[in-house]
């Protein structure tokens, strides 16, 4: 493997990981729908270290506007309770003593484009890291001893790499967009 396959490489490799970190960004972003992920980032002290929830509870769906989360043991119960409460997340637990219900509000039509522009500008997040990673990738070619033809060919092979994954961005964008608008 050559110095230009290198370049082309690592350009794709980042381009990629921008579009990987879209896709965990827009799974935490709410459409109406219960699901499991909405409490990913929440952790709990647990025997002294911040231990995720999902390490010390099951975590499902019954249906598409609750979420139960059965504690393993049962004393963590409150602890978890007030874990959700702390996260700040817009959702009320219930405790029944055993298990923790989360009932998902319907979302308010204000709501919705608000989750949409915050979609839109996650999504250009990501084209603007492409857009670095174009960069360093031609910056890289400027610097490598090879013919003008061929720093001209890799150039186009970065660009059109650059407009698959800016491609690949915009239909993310208006999948999640189309996600958030159905009601």
């Amino acid at each position: 493997m050559d110095e230009t396959d290198l370049i082309v490489d690592s350009a794709k490799e980042s381009m990629s990981n921008a579009i990987e970190h879209l896709e965990k960004e827009l799974l935490n972003i709410r459409a109406g729908k219960a699901n499991p992920i909405m409490l990913s980032n929440i952790t709990i002290d647990y025997y002294g270290s911040k231990t995720p929830l999902s390490q010390v509870a099951n975590i499902n769906t019954p249906d598409s506007k609750t979420i139960a989360v059965q504690p393993w043991e049962k004393s963590l119960t409150q602890d978890i309770e007030k874990a959700i409460l702390i996260a700040n997340i817009g959702f009320t637990p219930i405790n029944n003593g055993d298990s923790i219900i989360i009932n998902i509000p319907p979302m308010t039509e204000e709501r919705r484009f608000q989750l949409v522009k915050i979609t839109k500008q996650e999504s250009e997040n990501a084209k603007v890291s492409i857009r670095n990673s174009r960069k360093e990738a031609n910056d890289d070619i400027k610097k490598i001893e090879v013919s003008d033809d061929m720093k001209k060919n890799l150039e186009d092979d970065i660009q059109n790499l650059t407009d698959a994954f800016i491609k690949k961005t915009d239909l993310l964008f208006s999948k999640k967009e189309k996600e958030i608008m159905t009601v």
